[in-house]
């Protein structure tokens, strides 16, 4: 798969179906919502773990130096926190652009903070797309967040925010919260 997704992506799901779209953020969406939906609320999806295992050349690195970013895996029996948003159609096009790099939009069952079960997307990188790093150790992982910078700053700050904002949830991530304490020891 290329490293471009947005074409194919354009082709997954018809989003005329939809009577309604949920999309579920699990990483810098909980914190860097840069589009507009019309509401939006603490969920969770199950079966899902975070993983720094994605590569960013376009936002927390460069081509030369890509970064890593969250993706998901399946993990039987896992909760994975986030938020959700109802959107309109058209937020696709801005949404496509920014998850690009490897990620594909995939249909899932989101529970929103009220208890109610919707049909939503999210942005999944799987193993088989061009940007995938892959899984390595928590200091392999640190080091490399530690020296990648790319247009949306640097990658760390990438994962201060994220620990932060899931602290203010009261949400613990034992993947990220382990990376974000090698990376203040590394400051």
């Amino acid at each position: 798969m290329p490293f471009d997704t947005q074409e194919i992506n354009k082709q997954r799901q018809n989003l005329a179906d939809y009577e309604e779209i949920w999309l579920f953020g699990y990483g810098s969406l909980i914190y860097k919502v840069d589009f507009d939906f019309l509401e939006s609320t603490t969920a969770h999806i199950h079966d899902y773990e975070r993983r720094f295992w994605q590569g960013s050349h376009d936002h927390r690195g460069t081509p030369a130096n890509p970064g890593r970013v969250l993706t998901l895996i399946q993990v039987p029996g896992a909760r994975c926190f986030g938020r959700a948003f109802k959107v309109e159609h058209n937020v696709f096009e801005h949404l496509d652009h920014r998850e690009k790099n490897g990620y594909l939009r995939e249909e899932i069952d989101i529970t929103l903070a009220d208890g109610r079960v919707v049909r939503g997307l999210v942005y999944i990188a799987t193993s088989d797309n061009a940007a995938y790093l892959g899984e390595a150790t928590i200091q392999e992982i640190s080091e490399h967040i530690w020296r990648s910078e790319g247009p949306s700053g640097k990658n760390r700050d990438y994962v201060f925010e994220l620990a932060k904002a899931l602290k203010q949830y009261a949400e613990h991530d034992e993947h990220v919260f382990a990376i974000e304490s090698r990376l203040l020891k590394m400051i």
